[in-house]
């Protein structure tokens, strides 16, 4: 396993039965980063096959997208932490720019705004929740952000002090929402978004797309939490 350095990065990534994906996202792994595969109960064998690709391995006995998430979080000790979806439809080379933009100061918190490349690379039920979810999260907090998605970066430490507590879908949206409570500058890039391996955990159908909605729901319905500024003080980032 590779320790992470003192100007590292760990890559955290959620992992359920996601044995056929594997090689392809580790392999785009950036040279130096570290990646921590967040094992969720698989039953395929994608333990094994992380550690035979030199990834580092945790596991999550308990299920949900957050508690592989928090769990690949609490792990992590490299200062910048990124998170990306072990189902090859988003590649982590993306995130070197990402890291780029939190450690120069420009942003505390980068998230990648998916654009669909490819047939079903986002079918029509997700996308719609998606959308939803966007506006939702701009009357909350007046982020005029566009998408929720998996591949984002921040300082370890930051996100540690938000006191993220969803351990469910509402995870990814729940940072987003306590970043802006604290005055984090949060921005968004471009990302293009293939046709993921095997069938989605959350979103692949309708009924868990209304699952996810009802756990991000949840999250917004939430009164504002105080949370330490991150290490660069905070501007107005994307707020309109």
């Amino acid at each position: 396993m590779i320790p992470s350095t003192p100007d590292g990065v760990d890559v955290v990534l959620p992992c359920l039965d996601e044995a056929e994906a594997l090689p392809w996202v580790l392999g785009r792994i950036p040279p130096g980063w570290r990646a921590i595969v967040v094992d969720n109960g698989s039953t395929d064998g994608s333990a094994g096959i992380a550690r035979a690709l030199g990834a580092n391995v945790v596991e999550e006995p308990r299920r949900g997208f957050g508690a592989a998430c928090h769990a690949g979080l609490t792990a992590a000790t490299a200062p910048v932490v990124c998170f990306c979806d072990c189902d090859a439809s988003l590649d982590p080379a993306l995130l070197v720019p990402f890291v780029d933009e939190v450690r120069g100061g420009a942003a505390d918190l980068v998230l990648g705004r998916r654009r669909p490349h490819g047939r079903g690379a986002w079918p029509a039920h997700a996308r719609a929740g998606n959308v939803a979810l966007a506006l939702l999260l701009r009357r909350r907090t007046g982020l005029r952000l566009h998408d929720l998605g998996p591949l984002r970066a921040a300082r370890r430490e930051a996100l540690l002090g938000l006191g993220l507590s969803d351990r469910r879908s509402g995870y990814p949206l729940q940072m987003v929402v306590r970043a802006a409570d604290a005055g984090w500058r949060v921005t968004e890039h471009d990302v293009p978004y293939l046709p993921r391996s095997g069938a989605s955990k959350v979103t692949g159908t309708w009924r868990g797309t209304w699952q996810a909605v009802r756990d991000m729901n949840r999250v917004l319905a939430e009164p504002p939490v105080a949370s330490p500024s991150p290490v660069a003080p905070p501007s107005r980032g994307n707020r309109p």
